[in-house]
């Protein structure tokens, strides 16, 4: 099918953050490409659910990041669904704690795969399509880029490359496809809470000026803003962290 309705490809969408980013820009009346790895059915539910508000408006591609050749199939399985793509959401992350003394060259691949390499190889996959309508990416990243999170060095790594990716391939891609980036603090926990996280979520509520977390509506709004109303923003990382960035 043909749509003259933007496109975005989004990255992890089944859950949390991509979920809620995927709902937003269908809000606004994009088709949205639903990219999972192992979630098929809370892809299918979401689909479902969008496709129910408009009709051949939603798509779910399956494919593991780490994958080389399946990047490839994933960008062409996305541009296929309706032959355009305006918008990459690179949300889709690794994330475990990696002391050094610890550490294995399977977790340094892990996270550096799926945090950083798969990115810069999606853009590129998708370079063609995204030209064509003059599009955007918007790279999900994290404070911890810049505050680094004690004994996840290779997390914090892969995310700092990241930032510096988002700004190269700015200038690279420039004029014709934008590339921004949005860093959340404190938005969603991990998924299963114990009393020491609990105390670390509580410390960094304290660092927070805003002394709350924040809500994942906040983290779509503000990738649906670079995408949809943010045309002469180019190479720039939004924190979107209650003012957390602004402690030591």
């Amino acid at each position: 099918m043909t749509t003259n309705a933007p496109v975005a490809l989004i990255t992890g969408a089944a859950h949390r953050l991509g979920a809620q980013t995927a709902s937003e820009l269908h809000h606004k009346g994009w088709c949205v490409v639903i990219h999972y790895r192992n979630r098929e059915e809370q892809a299918r539910a979401l689909a479902d659910r969008l496709n129910e508000q408009r009709p051949d408006s939603a798509f779910i591609v399956q494919g593991d990041l780490e994958q080389q050749e399946d990047i490839g199939r994933i960008a062409r399985q996305a541009v296929s669904c309706t032959g355009r793509l305006d918008g990459l959401v690179n949300n889709a992350s690794a994330f475990f704690p990696t002391p050094v003394g610890e550490a294995s060259e399977d977790d340094w691949n892990t996270l550096i795969n799926a945090n950083l390499k798969a990115p810069f190889f999606l853009v590129q996959a998708c370079l063609p399509a995204l030209r064509q309508h003059r599009g955007g990416v918007v790279n999900i990243i994290d404070i911890y880029a810049e505050r680094p999170l004690e004994e996840h060095p290779i997390y914090c790594a892969s995310k700092a490359g990241l930032a510096a990716l988002t700004r190269s391939l700015a200038k690279d891609l420039a004029p014709e496809i934008r590339v921004n980036g949005v860093s959340p603090g404190a938005i969603l926990w991990p998924e299963r809470e114990s009393a020491t996280a609990r105390e670390h979520m509580d410390r960094i509520l304290g660092k927070t000026p805003l002394q709350r977390t924040g809500d994942p509506t906040d983290i779509a709004r503000t990738i649906a803003f670079l995408l949809c109303d943010a045309p002469y923003i180019t190479g720039h990382i939004i924190p979107v962290d209650g003012g957390r960035s602004l402690s030591i």
